[in-house]
């Protein structure tokens, strides 16, 4: 039933896509998919959708992705083992200082993360980097060790307003960045992302709190290639009551989405906290809805970036913490699938 209530809405998809065409009629023209088969065990996050005809990345498995930043602490194989125990279908991998992966290593340590993913059946297939220029030193060679191990996506680092010049003028300058990033990574085989993230302090003059930023730096540049990572969390932390007109103007850049909840820390602050899914304020059903509706066909990734573990807990034996977290993280999974599954429904 569920199949069939898909196909029974693509001539609504279609005519929303083809008015989005028409807003957005100067980016590259893009094709569409099939529409996908939802099984009843394993959800997939990959909504009804397009997908650039430049982009030579085959389907994306179903199943949601795990970010790996909340267990920088495992190393590969456990990783994995753990990811798989939540019920992950695979790892967005932290490749940037810090990282799971340090990208002076990546020659060597990427194929290994990979292959202890699949060691435990998952997959790969998107990293966070530090990467914000084709000229970034050792981003040629990150990118093509990443494109040769499997990995089709990457999320960029973050790029900060030049408040030497105009506003226009800095996005200007950095449209330009992207075009030429955009030359790199079809050169590589891979997909770059820019990610909308709420400006808070040190962070207020972050190029991309604002959707709108997002859309103005990529106008022109081939969506097959750099797109975003749309955010919903700091979409609505950063603009409220509008952000669902930033996300019908983004829809068609967006080839990647990443899911976590918050609230604000107290009635009197703009701060806001992260929460495991579902606690926060973030308006899930409306946004799977929408999504759906504006057919973005992309990868999801769950970022579980709340306290995972007590004070007391962090002193816990590895395999202690391994294990709260896997049951902590897959309430997370079980949370999204399961909104996900209502939102196609």
């Amino acid at each position: 039933m569920l199949v069939a209530a898909c196909h029974g809405r693509i001539d609504s998809v279609l005519e929303v896509e083809e008015q989005m065409t028409r807003r957005h009629d100067r980016l590259p023209t893009v094709s569409r998919r099939g529409l996908l088969q939802f099984g009843a065990a394993t959800v997939a996050p990959l909504l009804i959708g397009q997908r650039p005809v430049s982009a030579s990345a085959p389907t994306p498995p179903p199943g949601l992705r795990l970010f790996s930043k909340p267990l920088q602490w495992l190393d590969y194989d456990p990783l994995a083992e753990a990811a798989a125990a939540a019920g992950y279908a695979g790892i967005e991998l932290t490749v940037r200082p810090g990282g799971h992966v340090e990208p002076e290593k990546v020659a060597d340590a990427l194929p290994a993360a990979v292959a202890a993913a699949r060691r435990h059946g998952l997959t790969i297939d998107m990293m966070v980097t530090a990467i914000t220029s084709a000229d970034d030193p050792g981003a040629r060679k990150l990118l093509e060790v990443a494109a040769q191990a499997g990995v089709k996506l990457y999320r960029m680092g973050y790029i900060a307003y030049d408040d030497s010049v105009s506003m226009r003028t800095s996005l200007d300058r950095t449209r330009e960045r992207m075009l030429r990033l955009a030359d790199l990574n079809r050169a590589c085989g891979i997909v770059g992302c820019y990610q909308n993230h709420h400006g808070l302090g040190p962070a207020s003059n972050r190029l991309g709190s604002s959707i709108w930023d997002i859309d103005a730096i990529l106008d022109g540049v081939d969506p097959a290639w750099i797109g975003c990572q749309y955010d919903p969390r700091h979409a609505v932390a950063e603009a409220t009551g509008s952000w669902s007109r930033a996300l019908r103007l983004i829809a068609p850049r967006i080839r990647s989405v990443c899911l976590k909840d918050f609230r604000w820390a107290a009635a009197d602050s703009l701060a806001p906290v992260d929460l495991p899914a579902g606690q926060g304020i973030v308006p899930w059903e409306r946004v799977f809805s929408l999504l759906r509706e504006l057919g973005v066909d992309v990868p999801f990734t769950v970022h579980c970036e709340w306290q995972l573990f007590s004070d007391a807990e962090l002193s816990l034996p590895e395999d202690d913490r391994r294990n709260l977290a896997i049951e902590r993280i897959g309430r997370d999974k079980n949370f999204f699938e399961k909104s996900l599954g209502r939102s196609v429904g």
